[in-house]
């Protein structure tokens, strides 16, 4: 028997391509996913939320143990209290002694808005700034009050129209006096600043100035000259007299009692009464 081999078709260009034959009755393979990705993953969410919480209060008490174990070192005694500012009617030994209960405290356990308060309550003081500088001082910050006027009996103004009791009264007469209702304290003294500056021009000084009941207003000055104002237009009036002043009033001041610009254009003048001349003393006889 004669066996005959053939061999399959070569491809044109002689070059043999050989195509991978597929088993017959070979079942194809196919990659399996890792066992990690196939079974459900855990919900951790509930877990966070559980955790945070509690992380959050351990840190906490550990900041606070921290804090405990060094605050023996760190909390000094006030070793030092620095006052500043100018002080003209108080001292500064009024001041320690003022302030001596809260100077015994520790550095963080000082009072500092009590301290303040203690302070500001003291007649002469305006405004106190308190703080703490690091390890163990005080530094207080004093603006005493600016005495403008007086009010009423015993008490003074300060330049914002605000009423203090100091302890002696009798030192400050040569203020001025200001007076009108309780809660016309801010608006009396703005008038007086307005006034001031309108009259210093002409030579005058007011040394009273007064806010009547139905809310006219007198002054005096320290020349012997008493102003009635009237309710309103004070501004305009005070302009009308200084011209009216320079050009007629100056030369007669000294005979000059009482102005009246209570009038809409114009004013009125009320002249000093002469003074009768005294008759010498009789000779006394031998």
């Amino acid at each position: 028997m004669v066996a005959t081999i053939r061999h399959p078709a070569q491809p044109i260009g002689g070059a043999s391509r050989r195509q991978p034959i597929a088993a017959r009755g070979a079942s194809r393979m196919v990659a399996q996913e890792p066992l990690a990705t196939r079974l459900p993953r855990p919900d951790l969410s509930g877990l966070k939320r559980l955790l945070w919480p509690l992380a959050l209060v351990l840190l906490g008490f550990a900041t606070y143990e921290g804090a405990q174990r060094l605050l023996p070192y760190a909390d000094r005694p006030i070793a030092r209290v620095s006052v500043q500012g100018e002080l003209s009617y108080i001292s500064q030994q009024a001041v320690q002694e003022r302030i001596a209960p809260f100077v015994a405290s520790s550095f963080f356990t000082i009072n500092l808005a009590g301290m303040r308060a203690e302070l500001e309550s003291m007649p002469w003081i305006a405004q106190a700034e308190v703080r703490r500088v690091w390890p163990d001082q005080v530094v207080i910050h004093l603006e005493e009050q600016l005495p403008v006027a007086r009010w009423g009996d015993g008490l003074l103004l300060n330049n914002q129209g605000q009423a203090f009791a100091p302890r002696e009264s009798t030192h400050y007469e040569h203020l001025p006096l200001l007076s009108g209702p309780q809660r016309a304290q801010q608006e009396v003294m703005q008038q007086y600043q307005v006034l001031s500056q309108m009259l210093r021009p002409m030579g005058f000084s007011i040394t009273r100035l007064e806010l009547r009941e139905h809310g006219s207003w007198f002054l005096s000055t320290g020349q012997g000259v008493e102003l009635l104002l009237g309710r309103d237009h004070l501004v305009e009036k005070m302009r009308r007299l200084s011209t009216i002043y320079d050009k007629v009033l100056k030369a007669q001041i000294a005979n000059i009692a009482r102005i009246d610009l209570r009038y809409a254009n114009g004013l009125a003048v009320a002249w000093r009464e002469p003074v009768a001349p005294t008759a010498a003393p009789a000779a006394a006889v031998q």
